[in-house]
């Protein structure tokens, strides 16, 4: 990111004009701190200097520094209402898919460029770390890092941390004696309670800035507003018990009171745009695949199985944390492919974890999977693929099951283009660029549901499926999200009588997911049992040993993600009660 020499002499007013280069951005983000030498980089410190002398917010200098992301109008609105209105603190409570992360990253990349913030921390769930890291660098140029280790408090001033890890020690003491010029907190409605170890953390961090993120400020009660703008604004709502007094008009606390007096003072805290008729996004096909398993196949996936349910049962009691994350991975394995299983059984084969005995199953089950030359559900992807002439990108868990994809499916005339976290960044940009030109397959690993926008594709293969529903999502919210304009197509292949084919019928005959618009899935399913993952109460489901016992347990937990449906559409009616005309409507 460069600006002309020729303008350095130029003084500083309202018009300024700037031109960016990306090839110069390090170079930039210098200035800031030193000249250095060179005539280049004094004029660029000269420029910097100047651009953080601009006192007011009439526009944003940060649009021309940011790579593959689609100008909305309604996000420029709402950056400049934050910068200008609410002093860089407030809540965005934009509808599930209106691009609440990019208005974060803009406010940031702004702040940033104005020399105004240097000191960032991102709080997130742990199942988004990663994405955050990604988009705030492939998009925003911004070097974040995912905390680690508690060294990093101090040598990275960019952090992208767990707020589950964050808040424990030693991490919550190195989090809270920083000084951070700005903190963002993704899915804010986590600090909806102002006793809980979360909201205490966060309100004892020394910070500048802050901005919270949330589809749903109110969740249950009119408490839960109150709890989240207290930590913004300390007394915007009035104290605890006046807020009661005024804006809560019944005894659950859950109907509000003065709702127009109590919206006014909601906007000068937040902004929340709605979805317009015209904006929403294009349809969604689901195309479900169930394949039958060969003779081959099916035996040695219900062996595997039984030795998954005869280890996870025997030694459940005594069970170590990687034994048991162990038995996951095989059952999660085995019905991805026979290549990714017939690896991870082969190491199982010299490892402490388990008994001689236990030892000589495994021995078998990899000679067995070593055996098997092909996988049916390849065969059926393959076919899928060559009845369509779309670009498609092809999900897998694995990355043995990805190389013999990649055989498969160049054997069958595609160009396939590979994509897996252990890329370096040069190669995953040529990647996406390869796919975009020539390539008709993007096969990927998980990174490459992290933070990459692929609109220009519009179908979706899941070849395996996460047991975290939250991984299929970010899947397809690579290519259904904001700047979708076609139908996109979601097709997935399971195997009957799977762990997958459970997954199936809870997440698309219960809840019918693939309906959902991308990120309402999680204000879903945070409405269950939080001690537990989803990963583990499929895991406890498919380890019983008779199959009643499954299929009774199968439909509690059916019952148990319909009723979080009805809560999360009851919620959705609330917050559209209480926060009507606190929103703009955003149009085509």
């Amino acid at each position: 990111m460069s600006l002309p020499v020729s303008e350095a002499a130029r003084p500083a007013d309202a018009s300024l004009s700037l031109q960016f280069d990306d090839a110069d951005a390090d170079l930039l983000a210098r200035a800031f701190r030193t000249p250095g030498d060179g005539p280049r980089a004094w004029a660029l410190n000269g420029e910097a200097h100047r651009i953080s002398l601009i006192d007011g917010f009439d526009r944003l200098l940060a649009w021309p520094t940011l790579r593959g992301v689609v100008r909305y109008p309604h996000q420029e609105r709402t950056c400049l209402r934050v910068l200008r209105e609410m002093r860089g603190r407030a809540i965005l409570a934009d509808e599930v898919g209106l691009g609440k992360t990019i208005e974060a990253g803009l406010l940031l990349k702004e702040y940033t460029i104005r020399g105004l913030v240097r000191r960032a921390l991102i709080l997130t769930p742990a199942s988004l770390t990663g994405q955050w890291r990604e988009e705030m660098e492939s998009k925003f140029e911004l070097p974040f890092a995912v905390l680690r280790s508690v060294g990093d408090w101090e040598r990275r001033p960019l952090l992208v941390a767990s707020i589950d890890t964050a808040k424990r020690d030693p991490h919550r003491v190195w989090a809270q004696r920083t000084s951070w010029d700005l903190v963002i907190v993704d899915e804010a409605h986590r600090l909806k309670n102002r006793l809980s170890v979360n909201w205490r953390f966060v309100a004892g961090l020394s910070k500048k800035y802050m901005l919270l993120l949330t589809a749903t400020p109110v969740q249950n009660d009119m408490d839960e507003l109150f709890n989240l703008v207290s930590l913004l604004k300390p007394g915007a709502l009035h104290t605890y018990d006046r807020f009661v007094e005024r804006y809560v008009g019944s005894a659950d606390g859950r109907v509000p009171a003065h709702v127009p007096e109590l919206r006014d003072r909601l906007r000068d805290v937040m902004v929340r745009n709605r979805r317009g008729i015209a904006f929403t996004l294009p349809p969604r096909r689901v195309h479900s695949l169930p394949v039958r398993l060969s003779p081959r196949e099916r035996r040695l996936y219900d062996d595997v199985t039984e030795f998954v349910r005869d280890a996870y049962w025997s030694v459940s009691g005594r069970m170590s944390w990687a034994a048991r994350l162990t038995l996951i991975v095989l059952q999660r394995e085995i019905g991805s492919s026979t290549f990714a299983v017939a690896e991870t059984l082969n190491r199982l084969t010299q490892s402490p974890l388990f008994g001689a005995a236990e030892r000589e199953r495994l021995e078998a089950l990899r000679d067995d999977a070593r055996a098997i030359p092909s996988n049916v559900k390849a065969d059926h992807l393959a076919g899928f693929l060559r009845s369509s002439d779309e670009k498609a990108l092809v999900f897998t868990q694995y990355l043995r099951t990805m190389h013999y994809l990649k055989g498969v499916l160049e054997g069958d005339g595609h160009r396939v283009v590979i994509y897996h976290g252990g890329l370096p960044p040069a190669a995953k940009d040529a990647a996406v660029r390869s796919f975009r030109g020539e390539g008709q397959i993007f096969l990927s690993t998980e990174a490459g549901g992290e933070g990459r926008n692929l609109q220009f594709a519009r179908t979706v293969v899941n070849y395996d499926l996460p047991w975290n529903p939250l991984r299929i999502e970010q899947r397809i919210g690579r290519v259904h999200r904001l700047g979708q304009t076609r139908e996109v197509h979601v097709v997935n292949l399971w195997a009957q009588d799977t762990v997958e084919a459970y997954l199936m019928e809870l997440l698309d005959r219960k809840i019918h997911m693939f309906e959902l618009v991308v990120g309402e899935l999680d204000l879903i399913l945070g409405t269950l049992d939080e001690r537990r993952s989803f990963e583990d109460m499929m895991m406890e489901i498919w380890t019983l040993r008779q199959a009643e016992e499954r299929r009774a347990a199968l439909r509690r937990l059916g019952d148990a993600l319909v009723r979080a449906r009805d809560q999360y559409d009851a919620m959705r009616e609330r917050n559209d009660e209480v926060l009507r005309d606190v929103s703009d409507e955003v149009p085509a």
